[in-house]
């Protein structure tokens, strides 16, 4: 690495920086000389120093619930080490104003950070020219911006845009539209097709070069890394192949840049994108590259301020690379983070960062195997720092299993992680997933299997629960639909609220909600046999509803989860609900009691949209019941 140490100040690429706190101070020879150490927190295997890295973080010295910090969530974000957020905020407290056109000094100078900062990332992918880096507010914008500039300008009926069966969704849904879209109205519009992969996680080449030979494929649209299931992508090959059938390349490369060293040139790629936050830098900032002359031949996406070079009520001239595509005041803030990113990881070292998270890896799949009826879901022979997994015997929802480690310390991502065709391809509805940056330590891996075995235990000990089995969709059985909680959902909201109320801090208010579920009937395998799977819900929920026998309007029903929580939750609806005259169900102002209990501070957005899709079948069926009067 080209440091060089000078007056307490540190060289990075040509420009002298100020050395900040525990990030540099004392630490460059312990980087560079660090001898072969043991135990848990140590690369033995590579000679990298975690825990001097790990100094260089703030948020990895606070508690969570009472506990050390374990951060296993960094294929979501990752953590920001001292010299990013001092970068930041010495930005704002002495160089803030905005760029390009003022001509007082304090512009210019933040105009230079700003340009600096594009020219760091140009070395750090290798690209030819600063013109060719966009900044954008991220990975999803750098594909929208693709889809909807070169993708409308480019596709026509009968094109084809290829995608993988791992895309994240912000690869999937952009291509969808603009598919749809070119083809006009009425039209056959483009067509997207997917590339499957077989049960490791590995892309099927062999269906790609199928599809590219039958023609018509103009973009191909693919990641460096899975999100989901750590795949490494042979994105090389790839670029071969589509180049040799004329179409093009967009690599996604989230998951790829803070891992590994990426040279856009040797990939050949048409475009890349990354996002910043991912890159130990901050939010709302991101990377497009493309090849210049495919980027001067693309309209502009969004027309504004710095975008043009001339302006009339006749005609607008456009401005050249790269401002022609960063309509508006940009993040400036956040680009000079992330240049500070930049030079903290070559300052790390790329292949030092990628060698020791192999090892982390290797030891925490060996580790989380061990777990009894734990099976990871990707097993690609290359990936980065991802593991995705489900426990399956006894069989505990990704929710849960978030939540229980949550009260451990350990922050661990769960769901379908914006990528539901994965999901749909293993038979899942969702995972939980661990994924590691050069911070984390066997220590830690050592905490998530164990925080994973006690979750075992408890619901191994858990199971003598009976369960409700019946085949009769609606009744009979064995099923008992609950009846009036109190005379109107009004009065029951009410009482409910009381509780809540009392209850008072979050947690408290998690663990109430969980108490409820113990009393909810087991319905769920029944019900799953009987009724399709509410809309929504990352958990799986299904549920049943009807008139109550000899009644005239009055509306009950059951349901159930696979994840504790929203059992919880079910019976709060059932005590609001169920036994209630159906128009009172359709009147009553349920968002009105979530706000009076707090909800949003205990549940999360995710899970409000699966509460949300319940109480959307709720009012559907309470609203046949009204109807057929």
């Amino acid at each position: 690495m080209n440091i060089v140490r000078r007056g307490g100040r540190v060289k990075f690429a040509g420009r002298w920086e100020r050395e900040v706190g525990a990030c540099y101070n004392g630490r460059m020879e312990a980087l560079e000389n660090s001898s072969v150490g043991g135990g848990g927190a140590r690369g033995a295997e590579v000679g990298f120093d975690v825990e001097g890295v790990r100094g260089d973080f703030p948020i990895l010295g606070i508690q969570e619930n009472g506990r050390p910090l374990v951060y296993l969530d960094n294929a979501a974000t990752t953590q920001k080490p001292r010299a990013v957020i001092d970068a930041i905020v010495r930005y704002y407290e002495t160089q803030n104003a905005n760029i390009h056109r003022g001509v007082y000094g304090l512009s210019q100078r933040a105009t230079g950070l700003f340009e600096e900062s594009r020219e760091k990332v140009r070395r750090f992918i290798n690209a030819r020219e600063a013109a060719e880096i966009i900044f954008t507010r991220g990975t999803t914008e750098g594909i929208n911006l693709v889809a909807n500039s070169w993708g409308r300008a480019n596709l026509g009926g009968g094109d084809v845009v290829v995608v993988s069966h791992m895309e994240h969704h912000s690869d999937i849904v952009p291509w969808q539209m603009v598919c749809e879209a070119v083809g006009g109205r009425g039209g056959a519009g483009a067509r997207v097709r997917a590339i499957p992969i077989n049960e490791a996680g590995e892309l099927e080449l062999r269906t790609l070069e199928e599809v590219l030979r039958g023609g018509g494929v103009k973009m191909v649209a693919v990641n460096h890394v899975s999100n989901s299931l750590g795949t490494i992508n042979p994105v090389e090959e790839i670029v071969r192949m589509a180049h040799a059938h004329g179409a093009l390349v967009l690599i996604d490369g989230a998951q790829w840049v803070a891992h590994g060293r990426t040279d856009v040139q040797k990939l050949g790629a048409d475009f890349y994108v990354f996002s910043g936050h991912k890159l130990y830098g901050p939010t709302g900032i991101g990377v497009l590259y493309g090849r210049r002359e495919l980027l001067e031949a693309m309209p502009p996406w969004q027309g504004g301020g710095d975008m043009i070079a001339s302006v009339t009520f006749e005609k607008t001239e456009y401005a050249g690379l790269p401002n022609k595509f960063e309509a508006g005041t940009p993040d400036i803030a956040g680009a000079v983070g992330l240049g500070a990113a930049i030079d903290y990881i070559e300052f790390v070292g790329l292949e030092r960062i990628g060698a020791y998270e192999g090892e982390l890896l290797k030891y925490a799949t060996e580790r989380l195997r061990g777990v009894k009826g734990l099976r990871i879901i990707g097993t690609a022979a290359r990936k980065a720092g991802v593991i995705s997994f489900v426990l399956e015997s006894p069989t505990v929802s990704s929710l849960d299993i978030g939540m229980a480690l949550d009260r451990e310390g350990i922050c661990v991502r769960t769901g379908h992680h914006c990528c539901q065709p994965v999901m749909d391809r293993y038979g899942v509805g969702s995972t939980a997933r661990a994924s590691f940056a050069f911070y984390n330590t066997r220590g830690e891996v050592d905490a998530l299997v164990g925080g994973l075995e006690g979750i075992v235990a408890g619901k191994t000990e858990g199971r003598s629960q009976k369960s409700v089995v019946s085949s009769q969709k609606g009744g009979g059985g064995g099923i008992e639909y609950p009846g009036a909680f109190a005379g109107t959902p009004e009065e029951a909201a009410g009482k409910l609220a009381e509780e809540f109320e009392f209850l008072g801090e979050r947690d408290a208010k998690n663990e109430y909600v969980l108490d409820l579920a113990k009393g909810l009937p087991r319905l769920f395998e029944m019900l799953k046999r009987v009724t399709e799977r509410v809309p929504g819900c990352m958990s799986q929920v299904y549920l049943v509803g009807r008139r109550k026998p000899g009644s005239g309007d009055v509306f009950e029903f059951v349901a159930d989860s696979d994840a504790e929580i929203v059992r919880g939750l079910i019976v709060i609806l059932q005590r609001v609900y169920s036994g209630q005259r159906a128009e009172a169900v359709l009147g009553f102002d349920i968002e009105g009691f979530f706000r009076r209990i707090g909800l949003d501070n205990f549940i999360t957005a995710q899970r409000r949209n699966g509460l949300a899709g319940m109480i959307g079948k709720i009012r559907g069926l309470a609203g046949e019941i009204v109807n057929s009067k």
